[in-house]
């Protein structure tokens, strides 16, 4: 009887080699985590080729991760305790979600055979426990299949709308034989229609007042580039679209008119007067007040072009168009020709401010930071009460510049500065975070200093949450409940980990503790005390 070669199947690994050996290929290089016993199995033998990187709290390692895709343009892999721990990290998997970072997080599970009885550190329902934030969750049925889940949550997390994704493994999964699988190619972009290319050109050719919105995804998806073409062959005014959490625009170019705001009536004055308002990867729009009336002057046609097909289904307004960002923004550079249109003009800079007063204000500070930075500094932030100012007095001028979270949630930036810095190996990363947000993960210093990351942690100080102060003003309330911050030393806590720094209250010496943190190309903490 003629032997039959298909008795003998590829050959078995573990489910372990198995899933490293896929994580290669889809170019894992490294993982952020915080570990915990139910994932002890899935680090035996940590392959060399491989980097952990370690986080001293769930909700750090996240934010870590997050900034590495960001910055990277790639997706991050993350390793994370059973229940407690997700639960730990869901506000930075919230921020992960809101910012649209392909994240494949892996969660440890208490072995198969104990399930049924309840046991210690188990997760109840592991794949409900991070929803609605991640767009894909599983706990395999076998573990043979473990490395088939991880393979389609990798796919899952980077088609758009990208997004994290979660993969519960039993703990007993790792030493069990499964069969490898290949990383294989997709192509992830969303082409936008002949018919909806055409609509959109038609009508920046007819319009005599026409205004571009931009998010976020235009940087994300390497359009920033393309976008200034395109403003510039149209002589349209640009405006930054609200909850914004990169740097979309030139921030000094002719044709900037600034930031909107994050309420109804305040984005129809800001957008008076135009005829057309073409909104590009940003939902229409993000508000924080309530409001009422119209979304957009009533005398404006909209279109909305997102990557995101439930940003376009609740989009209240206007034509959607669903597709990835460059892809569009490529396709109308293509379509639309030059116009005979009067240019707009811009926001107006700030003059710049004398820097010789004894003490330091917000203006001041900026005004500092701005003349000190590197050229090719990144600024990852998170000081919401002086938003506005950054926006006014640190202008962002290149793609990949500016990192912060659209969520809303605090402890996000600090750690993520580690990510940025991890992927943009040797730019100065400036990580401009307010005193109250920096204690939400103050602990994430210690992993910048023990991967020698050249980041400056600049702390604005004013000694409590003065977002929620001016935001009380929104209900008419004089001040918050519980808004206070005193007494804490952000040098010391940065000294208990390794990390030197200094405490200024004038701009000259913020200046000078600048030019020591630049220089040293490795972490330092500037606590400043504004007045």
């Amino acid at each position: 009887m003629p032997s039959n070669s298909c008795e003998h199947g590829p050959e078995l690994v573990t489910v372990r080699e198995a899933s490293f050996h896929l994580f290669r290929g889809l170019g894992f290089d490294r993982i952020f985590g915080n570990p915990g016993s139910t994932e002890l199995p899935m680090f035996r033998d940590f392959p060399p080729d491989f980097r952990y990187v370690l986080g001293l709290s769930e909700c750090g390692v996240v934010a870590m991760a997050d900034g590495y895709a960001q910055a990277s343009g790639r997706a991050a892999l993350v390793n994370l305790h059973s229940a407690a721990g997700v639960g730990h990290a869901m506000g930075s998997i919230f921020t992960a979600y809101r910012n649209a970072t392909p994240l494949v997080i892996t969660a440890g599970q208490q072995a198969r055979s104990m399930l049924p009885f309840e046991p210690y550190l188990y997760s109840m329902q592991p794949t409900e426990l991070p929803r609605p934030y991640v767009k894909w969750s599983c706990e395999p049925a076998r573990a043979q299949d473990v490395p088939l889940a991880l393979a389609r949550a990798y796919r899952t997390a980077m088609q758009y709308p990208r997004g994290p994704v979660l993969v519960s493994v039993p703990v007993d999964d790792w030493d069990v034989t499964t069969s490898p699988v290949p990383a294989r190619e997709m192509d992830f972009t969303l082409r936008p229609s002949r018919t909806s290319i055409t609509a959109i050109a038609d009508a920046l050719q007819a319009s005599r007042r026409p205004v571009f919105v931009v998010g976020s995804e235009v940087d994300r998806d390497g359009a920033w580039h393309r976008m200034v073409q395109l403003a510039e062959q149209q002589n349209a005014l640009v405006w930054v679209a609200p909850a914004s959490s990169r740097c979309c625009f030139p921030e000094n170019h002719r044709l900037f008119a600034g930031f909107l705001p994050r309420s109804r009536e305040g984005i129809v004055a800001a957008l008076a007067g135009s005829d057309l308002v073409v909104v590009v990867g940003a939902p229409l729009f993000t508000y924080h007040v309530e409001g009422a009336g119209p979304h957009t002057p009533a005398s404006a046609a909209v279109f909305h072009v997102t990557d995101d097909p439930n940003a376009a289904a609740w989009c209240p307004v206007g034509t959607s168009v669903i597709a990835s960002i460059r892809s569009a923004v490529d396709e109308l550079l293509a379509t639309c020709g030059p116009v005979d249109r009067t240019a707009q003009k811009g926001r107006i800079m700030p003059s710049p401010i004398g820097i010789r007063e004894a003490v330091i204000d917000v203006a001041s500070m900026l005004q500092v930071l701005a003349d000190c930075r590197p050229e090719d500094s990144i600024i990852v932030e998170e000081a919401p009460s002086i938003r506005g100012d950054i926006q006014e007095r640190l202008p962002c001028l290149r793609p990949g510049s500016f990192f912060t979270a659209s969520s809303g949630g605090l402890g996000y930036s600090l750690p993520a500065s580690i990510g940025v810095a991890m992927a943009r190996p040797g730019a100065p990363i400036i990580a401009l975070i307010g005193d109250g947000s920096s204690m939400y993960s103050i602990q994430a210093i210690w992993t910048a200093v023990e991967h020698d990351l050249p980041i400056t942690f600049v702390i604005a100080n004013n000694r409590g949450y003065s977002a929620l102060k001016k935001f009380a003003r929104v209900f008419g309330m004089d001040g918050a409940l519980g808004s206070d911050i005193r007494g804490i030393d952000f040098v010391a806590l940065a000294q208990g980990q390794g990390c030197d720094g200094e405490r200024v209250s004038d701009p000259e010496a913020l200046e000078r503790a600048l030019g020591t943190a630049f220089a040293r190309k490795a972490p330092y903490l500037v606590e400043v005390v504004l007045a």
